[in-house]
């Protein structure tokens, strides 16, 4: 029998266990999320194709608000010790397997399903993080909804495993939502459990030497396995899912012996009623899918298909006719880029993309990483900001993530970081928002490279000779990358079609020197710059 009958066979089996347990009909939360039944896609003109979603068009409120903030937190910040905690705590060797060995014990005996309960959020103030967020400059927020480790942070009807039930008692996401509409921002989720059912295989193993070599870890227990614990009455199948046989590889570790089992029509039917019932709860602005392209792709077209149509069709519903959705998914082809909004992770684009795009990236780890904020390890204001202006330069808008601690706070690295963002925004937003790529980008020796995780590089050194260029209601910005200490000179501007009217400083009222030839435009300094990191002219042309 192949895995997908397999998998339907058990979840009928599932089903009529559960009605002879309860022979009245009334299924616990539990047994609702094995339910069997797909959610009906919104009705509308958007159908699970290719070909239907390239009627989509970008909303403006996103071509124009190029900065979101982004809280990346679930009880994975709990142990403050960075990104992919849930998998590598399983992992023999690994530092994170160390520390939780040491901290909270065996993973066969307390494993992440456990860590899940420590998560109380209980010093969160999102009125007053969503205001700082807001200050700082931020246009749409946007929260996690749920990460690898499978655990969802919203009232989740199809997820027994979710924030209301376990850890914070809180629904995260609806409490987040709240918060960021009361300020006038727009409103997104971040959705990654696609990918559990192989990141979690590790849960399956055991040690290989020591004293509990070859206990199994606890990514194998069942809810019979819970009575008499603090989880008594869930499943931990319903976090974990490892109820399927995984890769053997040989002693190279690279060859495969005996092959695993792929994501099971059950698996897949139920990420696709979770993440419905997340859009239709809190009727996102934005969804993300940390996937290529759409989540659960090889299982079948129409899981991620048929969400971006139950979105669109969704938001049209919402807005009276219009859509203002946005999905961001990564590695688009051209036809898959008309359907979806690019988002390129911890990178850029080399060059200035047709369509609106977004770089999601980190001050720090996506997750809380206590050794970061203890070694002033955070992404300067000035990295950000050179960051922002590289991005918006070539049509992109910039989704920031904060690290936040498993009580739901920030640390003053992040604060300090957040008040320089917003100290130099005050002052130059204006070649920010609303703003449109200019004939070329910019202009410099300085060259971040193109592609996910390193097209936008910490280390880019950028000089007074390096701009990034704008464009709004007739005028062009200048945002020249490092505060020069001398006459600034911008090449591009030195053969206009149009001759220039004015040039202006923003944030400063003084009349500016300038002089335009054959070779450029030179701007003479001012006596004093109204703001760190990067200097913005304004230039107007002769009508």
């Amino acid at each position: 029998m192949h895995s997908s009958k397999k998998a339907v066979h058990a979840c009928y089996l599932a089903l009529a266990t559960a009605l002879l347990v309860n022979p009245t009909g009334a299924l616990a939360l539990e047994s609702s999320a094995t339910s069997g039944q797909k959610i009906p896609l919104a009705p509308g003109p958007f159908k699970p194709s290719w070909e239907s979603l390239e009627q989509y068009q970008t909303p403006q409120w996103f071509a124009d608000a190029k900065f979101g903030i982004w809280a990346h937190w679930s009880a994975q910040c709990v142990p403050e010790q960075g990104d992919w905690y849930a998998r590598k705590m399983y992992m023999e060797g690994s530092a994170e397997y160390k520390f939780h060995v040491d901290k909270y014990g065996h993973p066969s005996t307390f494993g992440f399903k456990d860590i899940d309960n420590l998560w109380k959020a209980e010093k969160w103030e999102p009125e007053k993080l969503m205001a700082l967020y807001k200050r700082t400059g931020a246009k749409y927020f946007v929260a996690l909804a749920n990460h690898h480790d499978n655990f969802d942070c919203y009232n989740s009807k199809y997820q027994p495993w979710n924030s209301v039930n376990v850890g914070p008692k809180k629904d995260i996401v609806g409490i987040w939502e709240k918060a960021a509409r009361a300020q006038g921002l727009r409103f997104g989720v971040t959705v990654h459990a696609a990918r559990a059912w192989k990141w979690f295989e590790v849960a399956q193993g055991s040690d290989s030497k020591g004293p509990l070599q070859g206990v199994t870890y606890d990514g194998k227990l069942t809810k019979a396995d819970g009575k008499g614990t603090w989880w008594e009455g869930l499943d931990p199948q319903d976090l974990y899912a490892q109820n399927h046989k995984i890769p053997v590889y040989g002693p190279d570790r690279k060859t495969v012996v005996s092959p695993g089992e792929n994501p099971s029509a059950e698996y897949c039917e139920r990420f696709y009623n979770r993440t419905v019932d997340l859009i239709d709860q809190y009727k996102p602005d934005l969804l993300y899918f940390d996937d290529s392209v759409l989540p659960l792709s090889g299982s079948g077209p129409e899981w991620g298909l048929g969400i971006a149509a139950h979105l669109y069709n969704s938001s049209l519903k919402w807005n009276n006719g219009k859509n203002e959705a946005v999905m961001n998914t990564k590695r688009l082809n051209p036809q898959q880029s008309k359907c979806l909004v690019l988002d390129i992770e911890r990178g850029a684009s080399d060059h200035i993309e047709p369509l609106p795009w977004q770089t999601d990236t980190c001050i720090g780890h996506w997750h809380y990483k206590r050794s970061v904020f203890e070694q002033h390890g955070y992404k300067k204001p000035a990295i950000v900001i050179h960051m922002l202006a590289d991005i918006v330069s070539k049509n992109g808008n910039l989704l920031l993530n904060v690290p936040m601690r498993g009580d739901g706070t920030i640390d003053q690295d992040e604060v300090d970081c957040l008040e320089g963002i917003a100290k130099w925004m005050d002052v130059n937003s204006e070649a920010i928002y609303a703003t449109r790529p200019w004939t070329v980008f910019g202009e410099g020796p300085a060259k971040p490279g193109r592609g996910s995780f390193g097209g936008v590089s910490d280390t880019v050194d950028y000089t007074s000779a390096d701009f990034r260029f704008t464009t709004k209601d007739g005028a062009l910005y200048a945002i020249c990358m490092s505060v020069p200490d001398g006459p600034a000179k911008i090449v591009s501007l030195g053969k206009s079609d149009k001759p220039i009217a004015d040039v202006t400083l923003l944030g400063s009222k003084d009349k500016l020197s300038w002089k335009q030839n054959a070779d450029g435009l030179t701007i003479q300094p001012v006596k004093s710059w109204p703001s760190e990191h990067a200097a913005v002219f304004k230039i107007t042309f002769v009508k």
